[in-house]
């Protein structure tokens, strides 16, 4: 196994327990690692420190133990068991109305890099490093013994998530089985999950709960959900009671399997219309016109380098939303940036409320849920955040 050394000093942060090393920590590393290696790291003494894998970029090395073991299939055994045991444990795994949910959570399951979603017994992989990706055999040989029969089928989609520079080509694919069932079960309601072409792994596994809240303040109401995706808000809101429900997105794909997912659980309810329309556009039109309006657009900002450009856009949309929801409204705000903190992410939306002259309480400030757990070492795992306003 490799060895890197850290300059003295750059120890700290694995002495408590933070999973990442950075580039600029490393005082001296063998000459022949390869990105994806598996490799020890030591502090300025020749003291080990952790194991992890190795990567090109600010982080040089994403910690898989603090512990002197060896990365085999053993260790990927164990690591996923006790991811599992942590979802049976919350009562995810074994829920009679939800067979969706969140398997593997990189650092908040020990797992730094990988990701795992389960969909009515179709496991969705991503591998975000090339060490994962090394590895996507055993990982995959491990699922099956840790799952047995409650995995029929395993698929690769992780084309978009590893380093373009690794070379590696990548090609989404099943890794095991095959289905052809692309439906899924939310707290009852279904869903047709795109894991073959829809962003992330096929679904937005995280606003579970938060879409759960959003029903209860549904009845009577009129419902605008900008950014539907799939259109996961706008059906809690139906079944909540909503009196209508608008869907937009700027993807006309996301529209169709939208009205997809509204015939699955409520055919031909009039209620519901969804929309292909830029979000400014629509919200430009939408004066006084709903009760309660869901704002939970993509990432604005990946990377710290375009933070600034993020926070004017949440600014932008939030003052929108404030500005035309009708009085004694409610929004829903979200942010999924991880670079954006809870904190930046509530002074951004606190300047876009000053800037309406509206009075805004807050009345629930909201995260992601227990299947995608925050390991208490790398606070930048809780990467959601969201308010829900009443706006006077």
């Amino acid at each position: 196994m490799s060895k890197i050394v850290l300059k003295a000093g750059k120890e700290r942060s694995l002495y408590r327990l933070h999973p990442w090393v950075f580039s600029g920590a490393i005082a001296k590393k063998d000459n022949d690692i390869q990105e994806g290696d598996v490799v020890k790291v030591y502090d300025h003494d020749n003291e080990f420190l952790a194991v992890g894998h190795y990567q090109i970029g600010s982080i040089a090395v994403r910690v898989l133990s603090f512990k002197e073991e060896t990365i085999d299939y053993p260790f990927w055994v164990e690591r996923i068991r006790q991811a599992h045991h942590t979802r049976v444990a919350i009562g995810l795994a074994t829920a009679s109305n939800n067979n969706v949910f969140r398997l593997v959570h990189g650092e908040g399951d020990d797992l730094s890099g990988l990701i795992v979603d389960y969909y009515a017994g179709v496991a969705v992989v991503q591998f975000h490093t090339v060490g994962m990706y090394k590895a996507r055999e055993e990982i995959t040989k491990a699922l099956l013994e840790v799952m047995g029969d409650k995995i029929t089928a395993i698929y690769d989609k992780s084309e978009g998530t590893l380093p373009y520079k690794a070379g590696l080509n990548p090609e989404n694919g099943y890794l095991y089985g095959h289905t052809d069932n692309f439906i899924a079960t939310e707290n009852g309601l279904k869903f047709n999950v795109d894991w073959l072409e829809g962003q992330k792994t096929g679904f937005f596994i995280d606003q579970r709960e938060n879409r759960s809240l959003l029903e209860q303040y549904s009845q009577g109401k009129n419902v605008l959900n900008m950014f539907c995706y799939t259109g996961g808000f706008s059906f809690y809101a139906m079944r909540g009671g909503a009196k209508l429900v608008h869907s937009v997105d700027a993807s006309a794909r996301a529209i169709e399997l939208t009205n997809q997912n509204v015939e699955l659980n409520f055919p031909g309810d009039s209620r519901h219309e969804a929309f292909v329309e830029d979000a400014f556009k629509f919200l430009n039109q939408s004066h006084d016109k709903y009760d309660l309006i869901i704002l939970d657009p993509p990432a604005f900002a990946k990377h710290q380098n375009v933070l600034d450009n993020a926070i004017q856009g949440y600014k932008k949309l939030n003052r929108k939303g404030i500005e035309v929801v009708k009085p004694g409204g409610i929004i829903f705000t979200f942010s999924c940036s991880q670079v954006m903190t809870k904190d930046l992410f509530r002074q951004t939306v606190f300047t876009a409320a000053a800037n309406t002259g509206r009075k805004v309480k807050i009345l629930h400030q909201l995260t992601q849920p227990a299947d995608h757990p925050i390991s208490i070492y790398h606070p930048e795992g809780e990467y959601l955040k969201g308010l829900v306003l009443y706006v006077e």
